[in-house]
């Protein structure tokens, strides 16, 4: 019965409309601007953030002196934080290195949709290819009338360091704040790169976490533990699963296509007018730019987009 389009969005306005009452979590939460860390200190960041558990932005642009901000990427001079992937350095030194890609297209009479609300449509699906191959396609992509509009899109995402020659890893040495607010100990390190929209739905990690963007721009929605407990276990609930499904299946085929997509998209992403005082606020909001960090402590959900022009890109470590 749900195939029919029709009968598919009566059942998601129903749905909406039974669950997504103003109580226990079962509206769009509210965000509020995320607190920006003016002293850059280890010592500070360790006791107000680190050790409490609490996300913060990091002093704007202080990750810039990255060596993968000015070797992976060229700056467009005419437009400010828009970038283009230096393709003939990655070809250069990693061409054929084994990678993780990405796949989400949309149905032939539906490409004008992809990241703009017929998430039904899309399909989603995750592979192992040289890293040529997603060169070549973005060399294509660019080269084209349409641009990055093309129906097809692949995402490099979550790729660890580990799956990059030497050369490479190289250009992310391990931030001061990494090796020294904690213990030292590093879970993993992974790079993102992809042309917006780029989608990563809410889900929670099992350790500390430093997201670093290197180019375009992401926005990233927060929610404290029992919060997005409550929106992803929501969420669940209306599509008759159980459980919460641990962290290192957020980019499963089931979250990032079809209901499950739209339900969470919108649970997080959906807009509504303000109806309770800024002190109840359930999450917080944060845009970085280049060369900006974000700490994400251990157990809080998020959910991540990559918007405006030109490529995205991001590095995050998992640490303790």
């Amino acid at each position: 019965m749900l195939g029919n389009p029709q009968l598919r969005s009566k059942w998601l306005s129903t749905a909406f409309r039974r669950y997504a009452q103003p109580r226990r979590y079962n509206s769009a939460p509210q965000y509020k601007s995320l607190e920006t860390l003016d002293d850059a200190s280890i010592k500070t960041f360790r006791e107000r953030y680190f050790i409490p558990e609490r996300p913060v932005l990091l002093p704007r642009r202080s990750f810039r002196d990255l060596p993968a901000y000015e070797r992976w990427f060229r700056r467009l001079p005419m437009k400010p934080n828009v970038s283009r992937l230096n393709t003939d350095y990655l070809a250069t030194h990693g061409a054929y290195a084994h990678v993780p890609l990405e796949l989400t297209q949309s149905k032939p009479d539906t490409s004008d949709t992809i990241g703009h609300g017929h998430d039904s449509d899309l399909s989603f699906r995750k592979f192992h290819a040289p890293l040529s191959l997603f060169l070549q396609w973005i060399a294509d992509a660019e080269s084209q009338p349409q641009g990055l509009s093309h129906p097809m899109r692949l995402y490099l995402a979550q790729c660890q360091l580990l799956d990059l020659p030497q050369v490479l890893r190289d250009d992310f040495p391990t931030p001061q704040i990494v090796a020294q607010a904690g213990k030292g100990d590093i879970y993993d390190t992974n790079v993102w790169v992809g042309y917006p929209p780029t989608y990563t739905p809410l889900h929670r990690d099992p350790n500390p976490n430093l997201f670093v963007q290197l180019a375009g721009k992401k926005v990233v929605r927060l929610l404290a533990p029992r919060h997005g407990q409550g929106v992803f276990s929501l969420v669940r609930a209306q599509l008759g699963r159980s459980g919460t499904r641990e962290a290192a299946a957020f980019r499963g085929e089931e979250m990032m296509q079809g209901q499950e997509r739209i339900l969470l998209e919108r649970t997080v992403w959906g807009e509504q007018e303000p109806e309770e005082p800024e002190s109840s606020h359930a999450g917080f909001e944060a845009e970085l730019e280049d060369g900006d960090g974000l700490f994400i402590p251990k157990g809080w959900w998020h959910s991540i987009k990559g918007t405006g022009e030109g490529v995205t890109a991001s590095v995050n470590w998992w640490f303790r």
